[in-house]
């Protein structure tokens, strides 16, 4: 790869509710499958607009106290992906764009194994970013 390559840079949250359940959208495009609130960052915004962009796009809500736990290479889609620890507001009522159909708070063991090794480096963070590609 040389400097003029272009790859896709991403930022995604991990969302916990009180029972320990992260939070899954279900997209509308695609596979259809279920994936964390985030998406791409676009030209001339930093991982952490996008963070907050997509997720008040998708979900209706400001995220907050977003820590950046990992940061990951996905061979398949040549992406690179920040994973940031969220939570959301108090009372927050989720309201989905046209891109998700639904949401569901999911065990760890729902979750894909690329989804599930993200989301355990999230909430076992101690200060330290981690580094993984699949």
């Amino acid at each position: 790869m040389t400097f003029h390559d272009t790859f896709i840079v991403g930022a995604h949250a991990i969302i916990v509710n009180n029972e320990g359940l992260v939070l899954l959208l279900k997209r509308t495009y695609g596979d259809l499958g279920w994936s964390l609130p985030g998406g791409g960052v676009e030209v001339g915004e930093t991982i952490h607009e996008a963070l907050y962009r997509e997720c008040r796009e998708e979900l209706g809500v400001e995220v907050q106290d977003a820590i950046l736990t990992g940061f990951y290479y996905h061979s398949k889609l040549n992406a690179q992906v920040g994973i940031f620890r969220c939570s959301l507001p108090e009372g927050a009522e989720i309201k989905l764009s046209h891109e998700h159909s639904d949401y569901k708070w999911a065990h760890l063991s729902e979750l894909s194994e690329v989804q599930r090794i993200r989301a355990v480096d999230a909430l076992e963070y101690k200060g330290q970013v981690i580094s993984r590609a699949f």
